[in-house]
């Protein structure tokens, strides 16, 4: 099959580092109308165009049909559950193509290195080296080589080891996860790296959800969700805030289609109408691909970035109002009496709330407020859902503990159709962290490990993935290990993090196929190609399963089919494993003591482990014999039991916050495209966006351009502006993005990452959590010349 070509690019220096800028091939972008609906017949047809391209359609159909399925393999893409009852079609588009990539026939043999050199590669976009297939060889790139070549996997352990013994000390190595880790590659991975001596284990969970979990750690004792998938098909309002879930998780569109059809009320909270959120076409039903579908929501809030924290303060207020004139019929009284403190001073401080600043901060007006202020009012039973929209900015964390706030006044935790719901990103993010891939992991965790493992543990916390990029530049660093993902394209300051990767000694890549971290390198540089979910893991002990933790706490096995692309492709367990046995020696003081070839032959040996070290896994290999895998357990959502942080849940008292945006400047959200994953780009169209064959674009009001002298149509060059450490102001350049006109609210404009991620400053954080800000990022558009 030929290799897709890649469009022409040019390129520019910074810092030292070759910066990719795409072209825009102005005669194949076309641009129409957003959508109104989502999904339908033409994300089925997209799905099969996909997958027929990269499987042929036998592969296809054999695939596809074993996508989530009890006896099948779990969607490498997002971790929205699949629920009790699964039809043969349990998947998603953007998971259909997930599975494409992953079980493509396209292959990234030794000789594709040959042919094309480390220079050559970075200047290709991310679509062209993604596009490229599996890779099927471990691949080195020495210190001032112009091309990788292929090594055994003997060779490619020795350079690590030897890299490893030249360290000063353990911290002078990174380990990074994804959230595509199953949990028996996360749990040896993390013996693996506190054998080594350090908790520098940052994830993909320090740049999405940290906020989150700061925010419920906090208030609700776990930092994770407090619903069930039955809860939203329960309940009688859900607020979708910050989250557009017909590109990022799809499959949740069936649950709230199925909340309407029960009676329930959506709000949408968001800059950007979306389409999935305004009417939804089940290609699953009659209703949905003859009848018209589903309107999902019944009000939509288009809300000014970072106003969130005043919208739930202002709702919190019209309940305070309520139940002050109607004593006893608003709050849930017993519940904040038994099972709360804080409640009086939060309750003060929503007196003193002004409406004309609560208009300034949303952007919305007190009636549209009072009109969702009435839903909440009449709903029993609320659920408020949300993911980066409401954790990527400064004051991420005070929203989130207003958003708990809100729900806490009329009970909504721990009943049925009510609670908490942070929809995680990739498919077992959530699990790598119940896993111990954490910088910070608690003592009790810690205790077992060493318990189970008769070794003591490092106690002296880790890098986060910000910290991480700040070692690194700093020279405090010196080998950089990645279990999947892209590192150099989620993060954020993409300049600096490319320079600061470039002065490591090495850089290792363990992944299924090409993408920008393989050309963003150390001085020496290792890719070691893994098996993916959908291929069949032999190993001594017999064909393995791994298992997966989805974003309501839900564990089940997941089980590949395929052949694997290579036979040279080890598992991510066995690679582990294999290297610990490399590192870890006997000669080496403090070593966990385990048999890792023993882990490598069956992961049922793994489990075990996992079984005495972290709670709820208690009898892990029998509850995932039952097809529908089991629950773990969850204080707040079980039994209200806030034991975690004392034995109550906490009102908060938090300053309004929003960002305060300068004269002539814009705020900046970086999103998705319909047509990618996290950072991996499927295709340059977003369908419900009306833009096609485009992504160097941003999504701006008229009248905010048309104040600029801007149309539809022109290009601009997007410079970021930050405060630096020196008091002057720091510009970056994310440059020749073409105009759109598009609803966001006055001030705001959206383009797409990882094109854009550039703009996101280094020290840009939120409070407390560390999460890059990028959903607020103050921004000038600079014309180009025609």
């Amino acid at each position: 099959m030929p290799e897709p070509k890649h469009p022409e690019k040019r390129t520019k220096p910074v810092d030292g580092v070759t910066r990719i800028v795409e072209n825009i091939d102005e005669t194949a972008a076309m641009f129409s109308e957003p959508k109104i609906t989502a999904v339908g017949i033409p994300a089925v047809l997209n799905s099969l165009k996909v997958t027929t391209a990269q499987m042929g359609p036998t592969r296809t159909a054999r695939t596809l049909l074993r996508i989530n399925q009890k006896d099948g393999f779990d969607c490498p893409g997002c971790a929205w559950p699949e629920g009790k009852h699964r039809s043969p079609a349990e998947f998603c588009e953007n998971g259909a193509k997930a599975v494409a990539e992953e079980g493509t026939k396209r292959r990234v043999p030794p000789s594709f290195f040959a042919e094309h050199s480390i220079e050559e590669l970075r200047t290709w976009d991310d679509y062209s080296l993604g596009q490229q297939g599996r890779l099927t060889h471990p691949m080195l790139l020495d210190e001032g080589g112009t091309n990788y070549r292929a090594v055994s996997w003997d060779e490619a352990f020795d350079i690590i080891a030897d890299e490893f013994a030249q360290m000063s000390s353990p911290d002078e190595a990174i380990f990074y996860t994804s959230g595509r880790t199953s949990n028996e590659a996360a749990f040896v991975y993390q013996l693996f790296v506190r054998g080594l001596g350090t908790n520098n284990l940052p994830d993909c969970s320090n740049m999405c959800h940290e906020s989150s979990g700061s925010a419920l750690g906090e208030t609700l004792g776990t930092g994770k969700g407090s619903v069930s998938l039955e809860d939203i098909h329960e309940a009688e309002l859900i607020i979708i805030a910050g989250q557009n879930p017909g590109t990022n998780h799809p499959r949740m569109l069936t649950a709230l289609e199925k909340a309407k059809i029960n009676g329930g009320k959506i709000i949408a909270v968001n800059p950007l109408p979306e389409a999935a959120l305004m009417r939804y076409e089940n290609p699953q039903t009659v209703r949905g691909m003859v009848l018209g579908g589903t309107a999902l929501n019944d009000l939509f809030l288009q809300i000014k970035l970072g106003g969130d924290q005043a919208l739930f303060q202002a709702l919190g207020r019209i309940l305070l109002d309520a139940e002050e004139a109607n004593p006893g019929t608003v709050f849930d009284a017993e519940f904040i009496a038994g099972k709360t403190t804080g409640v009086d001073a939060y309750l003060e401080s929503l007196r003193q709330l002004d409406w004309a600043e609560i208009e300034t901060a949303t952007g919305l007006t007190e009636a549209e407020i009072r009109e969702a202020g009435d839903m909440l009012l009449a709903s029993k039973s609320t659920i408020v859902c949300w993911a980066m929209g409401l954790t990527q900015h400064k004051h991420s964390v005070p929203t989130l503990r207003d958003c708990v706030n809100l729900l806490l006044l009329q009970g909504n935790v721990g009943k049925p159709g009510a609670g908490v719901c942070p929809v995680r990103g990739h498919s077992n993010v959530q699990g790598d962290r119940t896993m111990g891939i954490f910088e910070r992991m608690p003592e009790a965790f810690h205790d077992k490990l060493d318990a189970e493992f008769s070794f003591e543990s490092p106690r002296k916390h880790g890098y986060d993935t910000v910290e991480a990029i700040r070692a690194m530049r700093d020279g405090k660093a010196r080998v950089f290990m990645a279990m999947g993902g892209n590192f150099s394209r989620a993060t954020p300051d993409t300049a600096v993090t490319e320079a600061a990767m470039a002065s490591l000694a090495l850089t290792v890549q363990v992944s299924t196929k090409l993408n920008r971290s393989h050309v963003a390198t150390g001085r020496r540089a290792l890719i070691l190609p893994t098996l993916g979910r959908t291929e069949r893991d032999r190993q001594a002990g017999g064909t393995q399963r791994v298992t997966v933790e989805d974003s309501m706490s839900a564990v089940h096995a997941s089980r590949g089919r395929l052949e694997p692309a290579s036979d040279e492709l080890l598992s991510e367990v066995a690679i582990v494993t294999m290297l610990a046995e490399r590192v870890l020696t006997r000669s080496r003081p403090n070593v966990p003591q385990v048999n890792w070839a023993e882990l490598r032959a069956d992961y049922a040996n793994v489990r075990a482990s996992i079984s005495r070290v972290i709670p709820g896994f208690e009898d892990f290999e029998a509850k995932i014999d039952d097809p529908g895998g089991f629950i773990l357990p969850n204080g707040p959502r079980d039994a209200r039991d806030f034991s975690n942080i004392g034995g109550t849940a906490k009102f908060t008292t938090n300053e309004l916050e929003y960002p305060k945006v300068p004269e002539g400047r814009l705020l900046l959200q970086t999103l998705r495209s319909h047509d990618q994953f996290n950072t991996t780009i499927y295709g340059k169209d977003d369908r419900y966006r009306g833009v096609k064959s485009a992504r160097r674009v941003v999504f701006v009001n008229e009248a905010d351009a048309r104040d600029r002298g801007l149309a539809d149509g022109d290009h601009v060059d997007i410079v970021s502006e930050w405060p630096g450490r020196d008091g002057s102001l720091e510009e970056r350049r994310s440059e020749r993005h073409r105009i759109v006109y598009y609803s966001t609210p006055r001030g705001c404009v959206a383009a797409y990452y990882p094109e854009t991620n550039v703009l996101v400053p280094l020290d840009s954080t939120a409070d407390v959590s560390n999460t890059p800000t990028s959903k607020s990022i103050v921004v000038r558009l600079e014309k180009l010349d025609a």
